[in-house]
C-alpha cells in the first residue's frame, strides 16, 4: 500500500502559501488571537494536566470541537408562507480517550459528549461548558475502557489494528463564515414559487388536480473550531444554500405522483437564477399532467436499462457510498464492515471504470462541490484517495480508527454538527475510459433491443426514493418513446455494478447532497445489460372526495 502522506503535506504547504510571497505557517499564538480558540486551548491544557480520578488512568487524548451555526429557513405551500426562522447556536463536542494508541476506550458507536455552549465569547462561560462536557466524557471513557478490557479477555482473535492512528498535528486558521441574505426577499420568493400552479397561465388548467405544492429555502453558515491534546488547532468554515420545490397529485387509480427539484450551492451565486428555477418548477407541474395519463409498466421486465447521468449518480451514491473502513467487531478477522468488507483488490465495477474520492476538488465545470474540504473533522488533511482502479477496489475511505492494511487516516473522518467523526464521502468522482455520448448510449440501447428481439427497453431519466423512477420511458426498437409509471428497479445492487454495466457516458453529472455531512458525487450515464423492472405494488390512496378550492 503506497502512503498518501506526501500528497497531504503538499496540500498543507500550498494552503499556507499565497503568491507572490509564502506566509509563515500559523502558530498557537496566532490561534489564541481568536477568543474562542483561546478559551478552548486554556481549558484543554487544564484538563490534560489535572483530569484524573484517583487510582484511574489519565486521558491520553482529548479533542474539543466547537461549532457556530447560523441558520435561516423559510417554507411555503399553495402560494402562502408557512413561516421562517433564523437561529444561531453554538455546539461544543468533547472527546476523551483513555488507554493508549494501541488500545483505547473508543467504540464503533462513537465517543464523546455534546452540549450547548454560550453564544458570546465569554471565556469563563465557554470553559465551563467544556469543563462539564469533559467530566462526563472522561467518566464514560473509563467505563468503556473497563468494558473493552473485559471483552478482550473473552476473544481468541486479537484486534487486527491499533485503535487510534498517530497523525501529525495541523494548525490551520481559515476565515469564519457569515450568513448574509435578504430574509424578506427569500420568504416572498418561496411563497410565489409554491403558488405557481395557480398563477402561471401555462399550468393553471392543472390547478384542480394539484394536492401538494411546496417550496423551501435553507441557508446555513458553520464555523468549526477544533483543538486536540496532540497540538492540532483548526478553524474552518462552510456555507450551504438550497432552494427546493415539490409538487404532487394522484393518478385516476390513486397512485401518488410527485416531482421535485432542488438547486444547491456553497454560495448564493451558485443557485439557479430566479427565472431558471421558476421555469423548471413550471415544467415539473406540467409533467404531472403527462404522468397522470401515462400507462402502468408491465408486470415485470428483465433486460437493458439506460440510466441518465442524473439517475446513475443517485444509484452510484447509494451503492458505492459504503466504501468505508470502519472498525469490525472485537474477536473477528474481518477488515471492515459493510457491503465491501471482503472486496479489497476484488472487482466491484467494470474494468473500464475508475473512482476517486477527492475532497480537494472544489469545483467542476464551474460548479462548486459541497463535499469539498481541506481538513477533516479529526484534524487530518484531506487527501485524494484512488478507490477503484480498472474496476478493482484498491482503497477505502478511513478516519483515525485504523483497520487491517490501513494504519493511517486518509483524511475522511467527518462529523455531523453534534456527532462523532466517522469515515464519509467527500467528492466521489466516477469516470469511464472511452465513455460514450448520450446519442451513442441511446443507439447502443436500441441495438440491444433489436439483437435480443425485445418489444421494448427502458430509459430512466430521474430517480426517486427506494430506486423508484420518477420519469421512466418505454422505448421500442424503432426509437419511439412512451412515458410510463409505477415501476421499481428490483435488483440494482452491488452485484449489478460488477456484472451488468455494459457502457458508460463521457459527461459527468454533479450531485451535491446537503445534510448532516455535505457530500458530492460526479458520475456518468450507465447502460445496464440486465435489470429487473417490477410493478410497484404500493397501496393506492383514495382520490379526494370533493374538488380543491378555487
Amino acid at each position: 500500500m503506497k502512503p498518501l502522506r506526501p500528497f497531504a503535506l503538499a496540500v498543507l504547504a500550498a494552503s499556507l502559501c499565497s503568491a507572490p510571497l509564502c506566509a509563515a505557517p500559523p502558530t498557537r499564538a496566532d490561534g489564541e488571537k481568536d477568543p474562542v480558540l483561546k478559551a478552548m486551548l486554556t481549558e484543554l491544557d487544564r484538563s490534560m494536566s489535572q483530569l484524573q480520578l484517583k487510582d484511574f488512568q489519565k486521558p491520553f487524548f482529548i479533542q474539543y470541537r466547537v461549532s457556530d451555526i447560523d441558520d435561516f429557513e423559510t417554507h411555503a405551500g399553495f402560494g402562502a408562507t408557512e413561516g421562517s426562522s433564523r437561529n444561531h447556536a453554538r455546539l461544543a463536542r468533547v472527546t476523551v480517550l483513555v488507554g493508549d494508541y494501541k488500545t483505547d476506550s473508543s467504540s464503533p458507536r462513537g465517543d464523546g459528549v455534546t452540549q450547548l455552549a454560550a453564544l458570546d465569547d465569554d471565556p469563563v462561560a465557554l470553559r465551563s461548558a467544556l469543563w462539564a462536557a469533559t467530566d462526563q466524557a472522561y467518566k464514560a471513557a473509563l467505563a468503556a475502557y473497563a468494558q473493552k478490557q473485559a471483552e478482550l479477555k473473552q476473544v481468541q482473535t486479537p484486534p487486527q489494528a491499533d485503535d487510534l492512528s498517530r497523525e501529525k498535528p495541523v494548525i490551520s486558521l481559515g476565515a469564519p463564515a457569515a450568513l448574509s441574505l435578504d430574509e424578506t426577499a427569500w420568504t416572498t420568493r418561496i411563497a410565489h414559487l409554491s403558488g405557481l400552479y395557480r398563477t402561471d397561465a401555462s399550468v393553471r388548467a392543472l390547478m384542480p388536480d394539484i394536492e401538494r405544492c411546496a417550496g423551501a429555502f435553507h441557508g446555513r453558515a458553520v464555523t468549526t473550531r477544533m483543538v486536540t491534546s496532540e497540538g492540532a488547532i483548526v478553524r474552518k468554515s462552510e456555507t450551504t444554500y438550497q432552494e427546493s420545490f415539490g409538487v404532487g397529485t394522484q393518478a385516476t387509480d390513486g397512485m401518488e405522483l410527485d416531482r421535485s427539484n432542488a438547486s444547491v450551492g456553497a454560495t448564493l451565486a451558485d443557485l439557479d437564477s430566479p427565472e431558471a428555477f421558476e421555469k423548471r418548477a413550471v415544467e415539473l407541474i406540467a409533467s404531472l399532467g403527462d404522468l397522470k395519463k401515462a400507462p402502468l409498466v408491465e408486470e415485470e421486465y428483465h433486460g437493458p436499462v439506460l440510466l441518465s447521468a442524473d439517475a446513475a449518480t443517485d444509484t452510484l451514491y447509494r451503492l458505492l457510498g459504503g466504501v468505508l473502513a470502519t472498525r469490525p467487531r472485537l474477536g473477528t478477522e474481518a477488515r471492515t464492515n459493510g457491503p465491501f468488507a471482503s472486496s479489497f483488490h476484488a472487482r466491484v465495477l467494470p474494468e473500464f471504470m475508475d473512482a476517486v474520492d477527492d475532497p480537494t476538488l472544489k469545483t467542476y465545470n464551474g460548479k462548486h462541490l459541497l463535499g469539498a474540504y481541506e481538513i477533516d473533522d479529526e484534524g487530518v488533511l484531506a487527501q485524494a484517495v484512488p478507490l477503484i482502479a480498472g474496476g478493482k477496489l484498491e482503497n477505502y475511505l478511513i478516519g483515525r480508527q485504523p483497520v487491517r492494511d490501513f494504519a493511517q487516516s486518509n483524511g475522511h473522518g467527518r462529523a455531523s454538527l453534534s456527532g462523532p467523526a466517522h469515515p464519509a464521502l467527500g467528492v466521489l468522482k466516477i469516470t469511464a475510459k472511452d465513455g460514450l455520448s448520450d446519442d451513442e448510449l441511446q443507439k447502443k440501447l436500441l441495438d440491444l433491443a433489436r439483437d435480443r428481439d425485445l418489444k421494448s427497453v427502458y430509459y430512466v431519466e430521474t430517480l426517486g426514493g427506494a430506486m423508484a423512477p420518477r420519469l421512466l420511458y418505454r422505448i421500442t426498437p424503432d426509437g419511439k418513446r412512451e412515458l410510463v409509471r409505477g415501476a421499481r428497479l428490483a435488483d440494482l445492487d452491488q452485484r449489478a455494478l460488477r456484472s451488468s454495466i455494459d457502457a458508460a457516458g463521457n459527461q459527468l453529472w454533479v450531485a451535491n447532497h446537503t445534510g448532516d455531512i455535505p457530500e458530492t458525487v460526479l458520475a456518468p450515464a450507465l447502460l445496464l445489460d440486465d435489470v429487473t423492472l417490477r410493478r410497484a405494488n404500493e397501496k393506492n390512496e383514495k382520490l379526494p372526495f370533493y374538488p380543491a378550492p378555487e
